[in-house]
């Protein structure tokens, strides 16, 4: 039979070949980053930035003022000691108002030069630079590093990485431990230490603490900054043409290429940029600068130092990546234009208002009563009628010594016709305590109508200026 006899009707055609199925991932796989050791003006202001904070961190639980820890939250007995100040949880407004200077500064600084907390004082960052040192001292710089962990086990490789990691831990440990310090007086935690009798939640918070330490400036890094931090998230939401930010001149370094130190680069069609990628490998968090500004950049200045330290060896102008604005770039703007720029209205207005919070609380502080009193009337007995036929009612006054001596308060009640103290007027208070005093107040039948009546105690320190005038009501029953 002839191929082309065959019937029509008797062809059945053969199914196509379904597609084999591809897996496609949705998440990159995470690529450690190995920075590079750098040297230059940024890098020296990041760990002047570092001594300064750690040392204040460090030193300032173990400072003593008078008979007791200079900076000590204490929770146990509700006071935080900062200093020569006893605030109270009465003294809440004080804590508001350093949550909104923090907040303040926050928005402040990004607006005036970005993530400047970030690159320089930010608990992270600092860490990590800490962390990184010690990596570095015991491993090597970055293509060390590099080389060791992709090479098989040796029993250098152990030794160098099991000393890293236990100096990491002992790091980690002391930093929690510090951390609780400013909560526990530091000396009483450090003797129950010693002793083997630290209380259980104390050691739970210094393990906890140096535990986050351990792995955040250890092993996250970059993924804290990059996925954690919620800063890196809305930081655009502060950033403008005019702030100050680590910028990349492509006008003049584009077109990049490799090319010899004696090489002119115009012959060559080439821009400024050796192309050395020296820049990503100093980046803490792995980014390319040149591709502009990416949210994962914390404006630390390391590709800054390193480009300028590669501009001085093939003979070029500093300054290819530098800190710089949108509209510096674009309108080639010089040094003093850019910080008549930078220093804009909102950045002034954000100045004002956050210097007239300061000033507020800090005259607030100086003009403090330095003891409080609350008043309640003791809802366990209620008005009666006593000798005489006077009306009674008892009270109590809770005062609050907030100095660092013993003090004598005298207690007098005024309001109402005849009304008159029948307690002792005189109360000590030891330093830094709080004493409930019960207090019964008489007024003379007739004195006034049945009912409730608005009258005040006033409370007066006998020993250091200061005077309050609370009120309460007195119930006149009716007979």
């Amino acid at each position: 039979m002839k191929p082309d006899s065959i019937d029509a009707k008797k062809v059945i055609p053969i199914a196509a070949a379904e597609p084999e199925e591809e897996l496609i991932s949705l998440y990159a796989a995470h690529q450690k980053i190995y920075p590079r050791s750098v040297k230059g003006v940024f890098n020296n202001w990041r760990w002047i930035m570092v001594w300064v904070t750690q040392i204040i961190f460090y030193g300032l639980p173990w400072v003593e003022w008078g008979q007791r820890q200079a900076v000590l939250f204490d929770l146990s007995v509700r006071r935080f000691y900062i200093f020569g100040l006893v605030l109270y949880p009465q003294d809440f407004i004080y804590l508001t108002g350093m949550l909104i200077i923090a907040a303040l500064s926050l928005f402040l600084f990004t607006a005036l030069a970005g993530r400047l907390w970030c690159g320089y004082a930010c608990p992270q960052t600092v860490y990590t630079e800490i962390f990184l040192w010690f990596e570095m001292k015991l491993e090597g710089d970055r293509s060390a590093r590099m080389r060791r962990d992709e090479g098989p086990m040796s029993a250098e490789k152990f030794g160098r990485k099991a000393a890293k990691h236990f100096i990491w831990i002992a790091f980690a440990f002391w930093t929690g431990f510090t951390f609780v310090g400013y909560f526990v007086p530091m000396r009483d935690m450090a003797d129950a230490f010693l002793g083997g009798k630290l209380a259980a939640w104390e050691f739970f918070w210094v393990f906890f603490y140096g535990f986050a330490t351990y792995g955040n400036a250890g092993f996250m890094r970059e993924q804290v900054c990059k996925h954690m931090c919620p800063y890196a998230r809305f930081q655009s939401a502060m950033f403008d043409k005019d702030t100050l930010i680590v910028t990349y001149d492509a006008e003049r370094g584009e077109p990049r290429g490799a090319r010899s130190k004696k090489a002119d680069p115009t012959k060559l069609n080439l821009g400024a940029c050796v192309d050395c990628n020296l820049c990503v490998q100093v980046c803490p968090t792995g980014i390319d600068i040149r591709n502009g500004l990416q949210y994962e950049c914390i404006g630390c200045g390391a590709c800054a130092d390193v480009c300028d330290t590669v501009m001085d060896k093939v003979g070029y102008p500093r300054g290819l990546v530098k800190y710089s604005t949108e509209n510096a770039m674009l309108n080639h703007w010089t040094k003093n234009q850019i910080v008549r720029h930078v220093f804009r209205p909102r950045v002034l207005v954000y100045t004002s208002i956050l210097a007239t919070i300061v000033i507020a609380i800090f005259v607030t502080l100086a003009v403090r009563t330095p003891f409080k009193a609350d008043v309640v009337r003791d809802r366990g007995v209620m008005a009666r009628v006593v000798e005489a036929g006077k009306t009674e009612n008892v009270y109590r006054i809770q005062v609050m010594n907030a100095t660092e001596s013993d003090q004598r308060y005298k207690i007098s009640v005024n309001g109402l016709p005849g009304l008159a103290l029948m307690s002792e007027d005189t109360v000590k208070i030891p330093s830094t305590e709080a004493v409930q005093v019960p207090v019964r107040v008489q007024l003379p039948f007739g004195a006034a109508e049945p009912g409730s009546h608005e009258i005040h105690f006033v409370v007066e320190s006998l020993d250091s200026p200061g005077r309050l005038n609370e009120k309460s009501t007195f119930i006149v029953p009716r007979q």
